[in-house]
């Protein structure tokens, strides 16, 4: 069954001037075979690494390891997005302001919503995000089909009444493990600097984009650069 489509009183993007091109049949089939191989190929290869960060996880900390979240998709269709949990289990209950995604618009302005003292992190947590290790189970968004290799990356949903006119483009496309945002700063971009990213790769898409930041992102990997 579908996940239910999350409705907003906003000005439709039919709206806006520029129009998302969509890719033909023959094309996203190609795109699709490609990913789910590759999704596959990174799921069979690193799945005791995996399963390794699991054990350390549930040593570490109580709780599970994976953690699961609704997270906002192509079209504004909500699926779920899995990662290894890297907060605490009670972080809601504990820091619950944390959680309440009201903003005004100067907050919104400064906000980022990963921060280099975040209380919530384990501290397994913490070298699982600087390694960017956590994100290993996209893949499996990725073999569903819920994700590309490359796109924005998926939103929550409490953040889309903030998403107005342009900024709406970046639902016009699947959510990616990795995106422009994430090699131009990625944790130290603030909301609208993001945002201003994806929608930029929403307007220049191509696969020559798409492998140079394939190859960028193994950089800052690599590089740890804005990973916290």
């Amino acid at each position: 069954m579908a996940a239910p489509r999350l409705v907003l009183e906003r000005e439709p993007l039919h709206a806006f001037e520029f129009v998302v091109p969509e890719q033909s049949r023959p094309a996203f089939f190609a795109q699709r075979v490609v990913e789910s191989l590759i999704a596959i190929v990174a799921l069979v290869i690193t799945s005791p690494i995996m399963a390794a960060i699991a054990v350390i996880i549930r040593a570490g900390t109580r709780g599970t390891a994976l953690f699961w979240q609704v997270r906002v998709g192509k079209n504004e269709e909500l699926f779920r997005f899995v990662k290894y949990r890297t907060l605490y289990a009670d972080a809601r209950r504990t820091f619950p302001e944390l959680y309440r995604y009201k903003y005004t618009d100067d907050q919104l302005r400064k906000l980022k919503f990963k921060a280099e003292d975040d209380p919530r992190v384990t501290p397994q947590g913490e070298w699982l995000r600087k390694s960017t290790l956590d994100e290993l189970p996209n893949f499996w968004n990725v073999l569903r089909g819920d994700m590309a290799l490359v796109g924005p990356r998926p939103e929550i949903p409490e953040m889309l009444p903030y998403y107005e006119g342009e900024m709406q483009l970046k639902f016009k496309v699947r959510p990616g493990i990795t995106g422009l945002a994430q090699i131009s700063g990625r944790g130290r971009l603030g909301f609208y600097e993001t945002v201003e990213f994806d929608v930029e790769y929403v307007k220049k898409r191509s696969f020559k984009l798409d492998l140079k930041i394939l190859l960028l992102t193994m950089y800052k990997i690599a590089t740890r650069d804005g990973a916290f």
